[in-house]
């Protein structure tokens, strides 16, 4: 199944949460958090303008982006949990 978002929706996968600390304590599953950084599955067609054009996206599929920790709409695609937000929900691009 293939998920094409719309508008100016992002399709995301956030990277996977730290299982241990840095000094090598592992953690339970209650105490990770929601990682903030996810790649870009997919983009939407952009915004709908009030001219009637698109406006482009700032992201590409394939970009490591920074996200807010309760933002989007979490969805399961063949068991792959996914996050589905608007391009205003990005809060930065990592390079």
């Amino acid at each position: 199944m293939k998920i094409r978002p719309l508008g100016d929706k992002v399709l995301v996968k956030r990277v996977e949460a730290l299982t241990k600390t840095k000094t090598g304590i592992f953690l339970p599953e209650t105490a990770k958090e929601k990682p903030q950084e996810a790649t870009v599955v997919a983009v939407g067609d952009g915004k709908l303008l009030e001219n009637g054009t698109r406006a482009s996206f700032q992201v590409k599929k394939g970009d490591k982006i920074l996200i807010g920790k309760w933002g989007g709409t979490e969805i399961k695609v063949e068991g792959e949990e996914m996050l589905m937000l608007s391009e205003e929900e990005i809060l930065g691009v990592l390079d």
